[in-house]
């Protein structure tokens, strides 16, 4: 099969029923960029930088109900899809800055764990949504040496951290070019160069 070649994570999508709030707590007290808001009666779709590449959006529900407290890690039974996310900072003192903001805004913050090759600060936003964020050691890098360490690994994680050829089918046939459409949707009047904000 052809390689793809990913490019970060454009976006997780998440639930709030108060943007205001959400926003307040993403843009002003963790500081990333609100770089897409756009919505009709009884729906919003807000987007947030988190990098160049990556961002984290929320859709308003306002029938929506908060999700229950859960912390971080800790198995549950029955019906569960998320756990957590887990956002990069740029610098250890990051991890530290972060700590002393949502503390003084009234949210709690852990102590700074290290599991290894990443240091970790938890906290939850106004949503409820567990948040890691994460500073990778300097001097483990998992992603050029991938490790193992298990006591228990499955045959399949015994086959190796790079994709297994023929684990699923090839495609049998390309795309032909008229099957390859682009439908409009929601963000449309996105490419408009039009905008409330100005520049």
């Amino acid at each position: 099969m052809k390689p793809i070649r990913y490019g970060g994570i454009h976006h997780l999508a998440m639930v709030t029923r108060d943007m205001d709030t959400t926003i307040r707590f993403w843009r002003d007290l963790l500081g990333m960029r609100l770089v897409v808001a756009m919505g009709r009666p009884g729906y919003r779709h807000y987007f947030f930088a988190i990098s160049e590449t990556d961002t984290i959006a929320f859709f308003e529900w306002p029938d929506a109900a908060p999700v229950e407290e859960k912390d971080h890690g800790v198995p549950v039974r029955g019906p569960v899809a998320f756990d957590h996310v887990s956002l990069a900072v740029e610098r250890s003192d990051d991890l530290w800055e972060l700590k002393k903001r949502l503390e003084s805004a009234g949210f709690w913050a852990s102590e700074v764990i290290d599991h290894g090759f990443i240091w970790s600060l938890y906290s939850f936003d106004p949503n409820r949504i567990a948040i890691e964020f994460s500073h990778p050691r300097p001097d483990v890098d998992v992603r050029r040496r991938p490790r193992l360490v298990d006591p228990h690994p499955s045959a399949v994680t015994l086959q190796g951290p790079d994709p297994v050829s023929g684990a699923w089918p090839s495609p049998s046939t390309p795309l032909d070019e008229d099957e390859r459409r682009v439908y409009p949707g929601e963000g449309e009047k996105l490419r408009s160069p039009e905008s409330i904000w100005k520049p």
